[in-house]
């Protein structure tokens, strides 16, 4: 299979100055997928324009015909499956069947404590995860459900027509640790990494790639112990959280060598941020779009 190039647009500027152009820009570049970050706000961009992810692609799916779109990636921070589940059938529906779903446990950052809650634990995250996971599949899949859970509950929740993609839409899990890739394994089309957080100020690339082995290697390990067919499981890999940071956006030569030795590895998709000015995402928007345009055919 060939390597896929996505990228993910930050929903930071207003839909008509300059956010429309993105996407429409992301589908004439023949990305793969564009991604969006669910957010309520995300660090350096806290205190400038910040717009909801779901608004977002429901736009962007009006003006872009071949592009999936998705989010990189959701949580249960400030998200309900229930409530969720209606946000996503309808997404799906707009886009005529487009939608993946990035989906996580959820960090320590703005959103933790954004509807006014103590921020969860590591260990609280995970549970939460577990639950979420199961249940919004179910919210996904079937025309009505009812649940109670440690952390959720649906009373006959109605999700009638469903949606486009049967059984439902795909879910990208992010994960790095076992219980979070034993729900990639459960109910993951495909499996989200960034890399090892601990290596991102004083690692090297080396270490990085090591890494990111170990924890495929992991991931392996767990769908066999579940029984899980590898095949039908894609691996995305969301650059710019790595000891590279943005160097591979510096040259076309120095992107295809960094997802080449990711694709050694096993990653089906590569993720690259949209350039954004006196950011951690900054980069020349020629080269970027060089690397759009000519890097997925020399990674075949």
């Amino acid at each position: 299979m060939s390597l896929r190039l996505s990228t993910v647009i930050l929903p930071y500027r207003r839909w008509h100055e300059g956010g429309r152009a993105a996407w429409t820009r992301a589908e004439q570049l023949g990305f793969h997928t564009a991604y969006t970050y669910d957010h309520l706000s995300w660090r350096t961009f806290r205190d400038g324009p910040w717009f909801g992810a779901v608004p977002t692609l429901t736009a962007a799916a009006s003006v872009t015909d071949r592009l999936r779109l998705g989010t990189l990636v959701t949580s249960p921070n400030f998200r309900h499956p229930v409530t969720l589940a209606k946000e996503l059938i309808s997404l799906d529906d707009i886009s005529g069947g487009r939608v993946t779903l990035g989906i996580g446990a959820g960090g320590s950052g703005f959103d933790a404590t954004a509807l006014g809650q103590e921020p969860w634990t590591p260990r609280e995250r995970a549970d939460r995860f577990a639950e979420f996971v199961p249940l919004l599949d179910r919210l996904l899949s079937e025309d009505a459900v009812s649940y109670e859970g440690d952390f959720y509950s649906a009373h006959e929740a109605r999700n009638i027509p469903g949606c486009v993609q049967r059984p439902r839409l795909p879910f990208a899990v992010a994960a790095t640790g076992p219980r979070g890739m034993r729900l990639t394994a459960r109910f993951g089309q495909a499996w989200v990494t960034t890399g090892d957080p601990k290596l991102f100020e004083n690692g090297t690339p080396e270490q990085s790639i090591q890494a990111i082995r170990g924890q495929a290697e992991r991931l392996d390990e767990i769908c066999a112990e579940v029984g899980r067919d590898m095949t039908g499981l894609d691996r995305v890999l969301l650059t710019g959280f790595t000891p590279d940071r943005n160097g591979p956006l510096e040259s076309l030569n120095a992107f295809v060598d960094f997802a080449g030795r990711h694709a050694e590895l096993g990653f089906t998709e590569i993720v690259i941020h949209w350039p954004i000015p006196d950011s951690p995402f900054a980069a020349e928007e020629k080269v970027f779009e060089q690397i759009a345009m000519e890097a997925p055919a020399q990674l075949r």
